[in-house]
């Protein structure tokens, strides 16, 4: 439904360049939700901005339902009439809901209706429904200042589903609200994506979106997309870095010469006491060092840290063991002293901070903490 290929944005101002997008590549299948994660300034907004050509890309092509828009856009400022008529199938809810406050929450639904050029008895009919449809029936005569977050971008997606569109984008529709009305927002979202058949595109800091609705997910980093995949084929991918963002697990080892392993329950597995079978097929002890559970598409996901006793060399045969029984398995690279000096430097991307961190006191956790602010 969405293809992008080879996308890149060049921000130019008088004295520099700013590379947004470079060289993305991007597919989203029909039907699914796709989630776009990364941190501020990796690119997710400027690639959503290009997907409907809010933003016109410095180079390359955005592919919607089968027609390019890119080839649509022409050189000038202003969009043209295949370009706006292809649109009309984009819908967009925005961050700020950008609600008129001059407008009842009815007056804002109709507003695209307005420019697409419908009667205003078709507006009103059709503005109701969509109304009802995001359960703000009751609300259809009050303003935007009478409205709680959630409630306003409830009036936000009414009015981007206004011209029946195939395709919805959500640019962090979820990221000013509290985490009570984003899971209300959200199931919406999810919901809408079965009954209407649209197929979502979704831009997010928050990994619990991602794990709430999200069929499918990419991660960006500096303009470009470094992952890509289903969340179930990603969770499953061993070294997975978007695995280890949705599920992160922590802890170091107990002592010197252990083996830490982190390992991800799916499907069936995730119901099978598979560690207690280990521990008593080869008798070995084990530690868990961390864990998390969760429900991800629909589906019971989990990640675990455990440590077993002795080097690599001596676990090959219940590591094997790990994999034969369905389970995704990482020898995690953490040990006492070095590794986690190590995870310092990668986190922090400046081998330079590591031994600032060292001149410290060897605070290697805490830097590890401010790179992951």
């Amino acid at each position: 439904m969405i293809t992008t290929k080879d996308l890149t944005k060049v921000y130019r101002t008088r004295d520099r360049e700013v590379t947004a997008l470079d060289g993305v590549d991007l597919h989203v299948d029909e039907g699914e939700v796709f989630g776009v994660v990364g941190r501020s300034g990796a690119g997710k907004s400027s690639l959503i901005r290009c997907v409907n050509l809010l933003e016109r890309p410095t180079s390359g092509t955005v592919t919607v339902d089968g027609q390019e828009l890119t080839a649509l856009a022409g050189s000038g400022k202003r969009a043209g009439k295949e370009l706006r008529r292809a649109r009309g199938r984009i819908g967009m809810v925005f961050q700020h809901f950008n609600l008129l406050s001059s407008r009842t929450v009815l007056g804002n639904v109709e507003l695209p209706l307005e420019i697409l050029g419908h009667s205003g008895q078709e507006r009103t009919r059709k503005a109701h429904e969509l109304l009802e449809l995001v359960g703000l029936a009751d609300k259809a005569k009050a303003h935007p200042a009478q409205l709680s977050g959630g409630q306003k971008q409830r009036v936000g997606i009414a009015r981007a589903l206004a011209g029946d569109p195939k395709v919805l984008l959500s640019d962090e529709a979820t990221s000013a609200l509290d985490p009570e009305t984003t899971r209300s927002v959200l199931k919406l979202l999810r919901d809408l994506k079965e009954q209407l058949g649209l197929t979502v595109l979704l831009i997010t800091h928050e990994m619990e979106v991602v794990k709430a609705v999200c069929d499918s997910a990419a991660l960006m980093k500096s303009g470009r997309i470094t992952e890509s995949g289903t969340v179930p084929e990603l969770l499953a991918t061993p070294g997975s870095e978007l695995a280890r963002e949705l599920f992160p697990v922590g802890g170091v080892p107990s002592a010197p010469g252990r083996t830490v392993v982190d390992v991800t329950f799916h499907g069936e597995t995730t119901t099978e006491p598979v560690i207690s079978k280990l521990s008593r097929t080869y008798n070995v002890d084990i530690s868990i060092l961390g864990a998390a559970m969760d429900t991800v598409a629909g589906k019971q996901v989990g990640r675990m840290r455990i440590e077993l006793p002795g080097s690599f060399e001596d676990n090959v045969v219940p590591i094997g063991f790990l994999r034969e029984q369905g389970l995704t398995v990482d020898v995690a690279d953490v040990a006492a002293g070095a590794d986690a000096k190590d995870a310092a430097k990668d986190t922090a991307g400046d081998a330079d901070d590591a031994r600032d961190a060292k001149k410290a006191g060897g605070d290697a956790s805490g830097l590890v903490k401010e790179g992951a602010k």
